[in-house]
């Protein structure tokens, strides 16, 4: 038995786990100091204000009211972190346009104040009847309320995986979101003067590849290999929970509630920065589709291919086809489609027949705002041989699926079916049944400028 590929599978399931195992915990690790997310930096990059605005904090609340899952069903351990007051007081810090009081335990702070003036009161000296005035307690100008409303779980699960004589792999994935909302209250008339809700999701991986075969008659060889990686929850929310800040600043001097310390060009590339990313945001849906029109509204398309004849004779070949043709969408997910095709059909053994038609179809995009997107069509057209004859009408339906590389430039592949009103196609006329071809292609497609696009109402 030559064992070369069997060595070599081995080396591959070893390798392919080498992240997993140059980070396995193998020894007791030190404390760390927490780690910062993208948002972060942002919240601490942000232009500063002119004066500090005082900020109460009650409680940001987990309003989920789910319970971690588990195999066997639920824990009692909640499923998002307990302790977004602390998150959220923290973020505050770092943008450094807030002052945070305590206000999440202030009977404590009462009750030690209480304390300090009894202390102070006992003790106090001749000269000093009542005591040291403790100095009056900070009041908030607003407050921040809200909380995390909700964590969907598998809102998007799936894998790939291969097995072949006892070895192969897999690969899993699952992604969760937790969704947060903050809220700006001004103290002084209870009004609600904005609200930030914010999205993030939490992604798992799982790889994992094996091998399970008899090397020889009594000897077994077993081998796996594998990881799986889990975004932590906390930092989710602790990343939700500072954008949620960053927008409630910005939208804040947008709003002109606070002035900022900066120059105006500054101001207003940051405001335009943030109006782009939420213009962005605002045209994606859940599962991340930039739902803007992609497509302008002429094009133009080249292409080749292979058809493949069914007609009297039983042994059809694959013969080559081009493809040349001009498009006009009156909507995002209709358009019209001319075409010019050159193409061969032929049989083994016979000589092949050079064909060209005039094709005319109405395209369905399946998912016109999308990079890729599946299409159907169908339409009619009118064929002829090279010498102008052989002249014939037919119908052709197909589909396909196209990508867009660019704003401009699209493949795709195609697939379709032409039913042709003649029996004489192959030169010979037999039965009742008339000739028909299949054309599979691959090509291109040019979308004219965003000057000529479809202008929505």
């Amino acid at each position: 038995m030559n064992k070369s590929p069997l060595f070599l599978f081995v080396l591959i399931c070893l390798f392919s786990g080498c992240g997993a195992y140059f980070n396995q915990p193998v020894g007791v690790q030190k404390a760390v100091y927490g780690e910062n997310t993208p948002a972060t930096a942002k919240l601490v990059e942000m232009p500063k204000p002119k004066e500090q605005i005082v900020v109460g904090v009650y409680k940001f609340k987990d309003q989920t009211g789910q319970y971690k899952p588990t195999e066997l069903g639920s824990t009692f351990s909640t499923a998002v972190t307990q302790g977004a007051t602390s998150i959220l007081i923290k973020a505050l810090q770092d943008s450094k346009w807030f002052t945070p009081i305590e206000r999440e335990n202030l009977g404590n702070l009462l009750n030690e104040r209480n304390i300090i003036r009894s202390t102070r009161q006992e003790y106090a000296s001749k000269t000093e009847p009542n005591g040291t005035p403790l100095t009056p307690l900070l009041f908030a100008g607003v407050l921040l309320e809200g909380g995390i409303i909700s964590y969907d779980t598998n809102i998007i699960t799936g894998g790939f995986g291969a097995r072949y004589f006892g070895a192969g792999g897999s690969t899993q994935y699952r992604q969760d979101r937790v969704t947060v909302y903050l809220r700006l209250v001004s103290t002084s008339s209870g009004k609600i003067l904005n609200t930030v809700y914010v999205s993030k999701t939490i992604l798992s991986q799982s790889i994992d590849a094996s091998l399970f075969r008899y090397v020889n008659l009594n000897r077994l060889l077993e081998v796996e290999t594998g990881f799986t990686r889990n975004e932590p929850i906390q930092m989710a929310v602790t990343e939700a929970i500072e954008k949620a800040v960053e927008g409630l600043i910005v939208d804040g001097i947008k709003d002109k509630l606070w002035e900022v310390d900066a120059p105006q060009n500054q101001i207003d590339a940051f405001v335009a920065a943030y109006d782009k990313e939420k213009s962005e945001a605002d045209l994606a849906q859940l599962y991340n589709r930039n739902l803007n029109e992609k497509r302008a509204r002429f094009g133009i398309e080249l292409g080749g291919g292979a058809t493949y004849m069914q007609g009297d004779y039983k042994s059809p070949t694959f013969e080559p086809m081009g493809r040349g043709a001009v498009k006009f969408f009156f909507t995002p997910a209709f358009d019209i489609s001319a075409s010019t095709n050159v193409f061969k059909l032929g049989n083994k053994g016979k000589d092949s027949y050079g064909y060209a038609t005039l094709d005319m179809n109405l395209e369905f995009l399946i998912l016109p705002e999308d990079r890729f997107t599946p299409y159907v069509f169908a339409g009619t057209g009118v064929g002829f041989n090279a010498d102008f004859e052989n002249v014939h009408s037919k119908v052709q339906f197909g589909g396909g699926l196209e990508y867009l590389v660019t704003d401009h430039f699209g493949v795709k592949v195609s697939g379709e079916y032409n039913v042709n009103f003649t029996d004489n196609l192959d030169y010979k006329i037999s039965g009742v049944r008339d000739d028909y071809y299949w054309r599979f292609g691959l090509g291109v497609t040019y979308y004219f400028p965003k000057g000529y696009k479809y202008k929505k109402k």
